[in-house]
Formats: structure tokens, C-alpha cells, sequence
């Protein structure tokens, strides 16, 4: 796939000398789902708001499709849309209309069919003519969504699209991301909800203050620093850990019932059967094994503790 993105040498840096983006460089493909993770003030917004120009940056170049976002501000521009943090609709206006603005805005030529299927993807067709005022919070952030979709956008950026909303409209909201994707659209979305990231990225970027710590694609990050742990339930209290067992990463609970062995499966052999072996050769003797990987989640506190010690 073609980058639809290029971020090279990107800073952002305030008059105070405060730093709130530190040498970005990021390449974005066409068709890819990317999660951008960060704690708050990490700078995922500010990045953000600095590719579609909202912001300006210090040093560095932006392009989109080839377009550099300064000096060719207008077509780079005509391939983004965006959804906010914050909503911002114009409450006495009607769905439709406000989609239909919007569209408009970017020299879009009429095309309600367009507008009523996205609408329709978003469970809103009903809604088209209701007032923006009258909807809930819930609805208000799908007409966010469908607006930033009115002018038929390569890339688009989801800011925190799912926070405060309920399960349900988090998971519409992800079925039409991976719609999106199938149809050609490049996605990037902060989230904080790690599960979000988990579910539909293809890759993920983790970002702390203002420096991106990685960006990689998901799979091969859980495989790559993700760890697998071991449960090893067993039949008697187990006074301590035999010597033979203490080249390996156990851990015995304080009830004295269970071990726990971390391991990582990048390295080959696990050690499983070894342990297992020397504990036969003990005399010690389990009731069940239970073994649990790390989550996007685990791998992400890791990642920013290391970068704050």
C-alpha cells in the first residue's frame, strides 16, 4: 500500500521552551487502521491538530498524498476529516443540514444518496430531520462522525471518538471503522480505551510526552513484548521453591498454592517442561495449569514507566 501520510522531523515547541512534540516521524499507509495510545498531555491531540493544520508546527514537514500541508494547504487539507474532542454542531440546525453544509464547505458538489448512507451506517437516517438539540450525547457524536465524512475523506481522525459514550455506540462505531478501511479509508484514532486499540488497529503508536515511543504493527508488539504467564495450582502449601528452580522467573503467591512463571515466546523454548520436570522430580504436585498473555494494556504501562524512570 502507498503512504497516504509522511511526517518527517516533525517539533513543536512553545515560547515558554516547552516541547510538546519532539521529532516525529511517522509514515501512514493508505487502508490502515492506526491507534495512537498516550496518557493525558502525551500530545496525541496536539499531533493531531498540527497535521490538519490547525496548529502550527516548529520544525519539520507534513505531507499528505504528496501534498505538502503548508504549501499546498488546500488539497492536502480536502483529504482530511476530523472529529473532535469536543463536539461542535450548530444546535437549532437539522442533521441533514448540517451535513449538507459541511460538504459544501469543501466544494462538494450535492450528493444527499451519499449523505443518507452514511446516515443510515451510523443508525441516524431517522434523525435527519430532527434538530441537533433534540439528540443525546450519543447521537450528537454520530453526527460528529457523519459530518466529518460528508466530503468523502482519505484520512480520517477520530480525537477520543468513543469517550463517554456508551458500550453499544463504541461498538457501531467500530464496525464503521473497519467499513471505512474496506472502502480505502486511512483511520487514525487516540483512544483511551486500550480495548478499542486491541479490536480494530492495525498498528499502534504509543506516545508520551510528546516523543512517539514506538510505532509498530499490533501483532508482532503482543508478540514481541508481550509475556505469557504460567498458573501452576498446587495439591499442598509449598514451603519454598526448590533450588533447581530458581534460574526461572517464578513467583510463589503468599498462600503458598500457586506458582506463577513469566515467560516470553519470542525466545524459542518456554522452559514449561523443565519446570514441570523439576517439580515431579520434587515430589510436588499440581491440581490444574492456567497460562494468561499480557494485553495491549500491560504492554502499554510498561513501555511509558520505562520512558518516565
Amino acid at each position: 500500500m502507498q503512504d497516504i501520510l509522511t511526517i518527517n522531523d516533525l517539533s513543536k515547541s512553545y515560547s515558554n521552551g516547552f516541547e510538546a512534540l519532539k521529532t516525529i516521524n511517522l509514515r501512514v499507509a493508505e487502508a490502515e487502521i492506526l491507534a495512537l495510545l498516550g496518557p493525558n498531555g502525551a500530545g496525541k491531540t496536539t499531533l493531531i491538530s498540527t497535521i490538519c493544520g490547525i496548529s502550527k508546527f516548529t520544525t519539520g514537514q507534513i505531507t499528505m498524498a504528496g501534498h505538502d500541508i503548508v504549501r499546498n494547504y488546500r488539497a492536502a487539507r480536502k483529504m482530511i476529516g476530523m472529529v473532535p474532542q469536543e463536539l461542535a454542531l450548530e444546535p437549532f440546525e437539522t442533521v441533514m443540514n448540517t451535513l449538507r453544509f459541511s460538504r459544501g464547505l469543501f466544494g462538494k458538489a450535492p450528493n444527499d444518496a451519499y449523505l443518507e448512507e452514511i446516515l443510515d451506517h451510523l443508525s441516524l437516517l431517522d434523525k435527519r430531520k430532527t434538530q441537533i438539540l433534540e439528540l443525546s450525547g450519543g447521537m450528537k457524536r454520530r453526527v460528529s462522525i457523519a459530518k466529518a465524512l460528508s466530503h468523502e475523506p482519505r484520512l480520517l481522525f477520530l480525537d477520543e471518538p468513543t469517550a463517554g459514550v456508551d458500550v453499544e455506540l463504541r461498538k457501531d462505531m467500530w464496525a464503521l471503522v473497519r467499513r471505512l478501511r474496506s472502502d480505502g479509508v486511512t483511520v487514525i484514532l487516540t483512544t483511551h480505551y486500550i480495548e478499542e486499540a486491541e479490536a480494530i488497529a492495525d498498528r499502534v503508536g504509543i506516545i508520551d510526552k510528546g516523543k512517539l515511543l514506538l510505532v509498530e504493527e499490533k501483532t508482532s508488539l503482543m508478540q514481541r513484548l508481550g509475556q505469557k504467564q504460567l498458573i501452576i495450582e498446587l495439591q499442598e502449601p509449598l514451603k519454598d521453591l526448590p533450588s533447581q528452580l530458581s534460574d526461572y522467573d517464578i513467583v510463589l503467591t503468599e498462600d503458598r498454592l500457586n506458582l506463577t512463571y513469566s515467560y516470553n515466546m519470542s525466545g524459542g523454548r518456554t522452559g514449561i517442561d523443565d519446570i514441570l520436570s523439576n517439580l515431579a522430580q520434587s515430589g510436588i504436585s499440581f491440581k490444574d495449569l492456567q497460562t494468561k498473555q499480557s494485553s495491549l494494556e500491560d504492554i502499554f504501562m510498561s513501555l511509558v514507566s520505562e520512558e518516565t524512570a
